[in-house]
């Protein structure tokens, strides 16, 4: 049986380490601060405390998402030493990301024809994703072939749940997701928008509910409603905050209460600078196993 890579872009919002120890290659996005490129490389180059103080203090951030000359480039190594790759991207509902890499899968089947590139399409985004590539890694481990590991995720990815909230407004006022009087109004009342991925691969708001505490309370019972097996879900839990730590324990600490049965700890991470970018600080998001989304 033919060896295969598993890879994977750098908004999976996992740390480096952990994409090492579980053997899955990722592709930088690239993100620019005040006009200066960088690599989103997992809070290598730049640290992620450092990346959402530049924010703070009003540094401009805008990201480039992987061109196909890019994707060619990473590929083609693992076709050279005799490797089919099976790539998952970055949901195309955030993203023309997944589109270039099936374009370069394209153009490296007609230089690599003995070869099998295979894309897909996460529907996920930050820790979620990360989610999706440990779960991964553990069915290649297992001895799923590509293509069994390839429809295990086409089977399966509606079945991750990404539920987000934020406690600052400002950036989805600089965003245009909302009004600068509604920014104002929200931020007066205490307003912390609930949002979660829809079937696209979109974030779409759900609620708008005032205080941290209410919305602490209720991004949780989200997961009591749709988690695989309920409160006797047993599967991994990722978190992932940006530049809010404290609100992510708040909610890690909830779910170990509610759900007794998780595989391990609520791992959390950063939301990495891709993504960082245009939510800002003040955003957390929870992610798990569920009933298909809708």
């Amino acid at each position: 049986m033919n060896q295969y890579i598993l890879s994977c872009c750098s908004t999976c919002d996992i740390t480096a380490q952990h994409l090492k120890d579980i053997n899955v290659e990722y592709t930088p996005f690239h993100f620019f601060i005040d006009g200066k490129e960088y690599k989103d490389d997992l809070g290598q180059t730049i640290a992620y405390e450092d990346f959402y103080r530049m924010m703070e203090e009003g540094a401009d951030t805008r990201t480039s998402q992987i061109n196909v000359s890019e994707y060619v480039d990473y590929f083609t190594p693992f076709l050279e030493s005799g490797n089919d790759v099976l790539h998952v991207s970055l949901s195309s509902g955030l993203s023309g990301t997944s589109n270039s890499a099936m374009n370069a899968a394209r153009i490296l089947k007609e230089r690599f024809p003995e070869r099998e590139i295979i894309i897909v399409d996460s529907l996920a985004a930050a820790s979620g994703y990360g989610l999706m590539m440990d779960k991964a890694a553990s069915l290649r481990d297992e001895g799923l072939t590509i293509y069994e590991l390839r429809d295990w995720l086409e089977n399966n990815k509606l079945k991750l749940h990404h539920w987000f909230f934020s406690t600052d407004l400002k950036y989805y006022v600089k965003g245009g997701r909302i009004s600068k009087t509604s920014g104002v109004v929200g931020t007066i009342l205490g307003i912390c928008p609930l949002l979660d991925m829809d079937a696209n691969g979109r974030l779409t708001p759900r609620e708008k509910i005032r205080t941290k505490k209410k919305v602490i309370r209720q991004i949780v019972k989200m997961m009591e409603e749709h988690a695989q097996n309920g409160a006797d879900y047993s599967e991994k839990v990722y978190l992932c905050h940006s530049a809010c730590l404290d609100d992510a324990e708040a909610v890690a600490n909830l779910v170990e209460e509610k759900f007794g049965k998780i595989n391990g700890k609520p791992l959390i991470n950063y939301i990495g600078t891709t993504i960082g970018s245009h939510t800002g600080p003040g955003t957390v998001a929870l992610f798990f196993w569920g009933d298909e989304r809708k």
